[in-house]
């Protein structure tokens, strides 16, 4: 655990010199540990970068403030996005890595696409897991082709299918790269999340000549 930049976080530097780093964003309740298992997974030996979310909701952690279930505080969520981009430039700085891609489940999903949307430049892609639009009257943003994987769950009982499409939407608009795909599943996690990611993670290094 590491407590010398803004947040309190997680850094693996990985074995895969060229290997994308990861911003490691978890879910209410999680902590900086949760997802390095399955970003391990998804892609071995990368560097990982994995921040705790600073608000505490019935003793649970996450990224940013609700007023209820699937009702954001959406100030809140701006200036806890931009919170997180200017850690993610200073962890850049002081780890010397690349521009990391957010793999973030749940709430950290929703925090991930609400960088994209307000800082896209400190992020060089995502895969969002169970995301919903995180405003109301989303921000313009010129993510000019940044690549964007959405794992939704068709058994999901918290998310609308309807709220994930309108994500998908808005971020190709803003010129994103979109891959939104609606697996058997319900809000957990599961394997099949780690196949799906981890076959497009291979197919973006071959499109990039990794």
């Amino acid at each position: 655990m590491e407590t010398d930049l803004s947040f309190i976080h997680r850094f693996q530097p990985g074995t895969q010199p060229r290997a994308c780093p990861l911003l490691l964003l978890h879910g209410t309740g999680g902590n900086e540990n949760d997802l390095l298992p399955l970003g391990e997974m998804i892609t071995p030996g990368s560097p990982m970068l994995s921040p705790r979310g600073k608000v505490i909701e019935n003793g649970k952690r996450r990224f940013f403030r609700r007023f209820a279930e699937g009702v954001f505080d959406e100030e809140d969520v701006r200036r806890r996005a931009l919170e997180l981009a200017r850690f993610v430039e200073e962890a850049r700085s002081s780890y010397g890595i690349a521009a990391p891609l957010a793999l973030g489940y749940s709430n950290g999903a929703n925090m991930a696409a609400a960088v994209l949307l307000l800082r896209p430049s400190v992020l060089s892609g995502a895969i969002l897991l169970r995301a919903v639009v995180p405003f109301v009257h989303p921000p313009q943003a010129k993510l000019q082709e940044t690549p964007v994987l959405i794992l939704s769950g068709a058994r999901d009982p918290i998310i609308p299918a309807a709220n994930a499409s309108r994500l998908a939407s808005i971020l190709t608009d803003a010129g994103a790269v979109v891959d939104h795909r609606t697996l058997g599943v319900g809000h957990e996690l599961s394997p099949i999340d780690v196949k799906v990611a981890r076959g497009w993670l291979e197919l973006l290094a071959v499109d990039r000549g990794g």
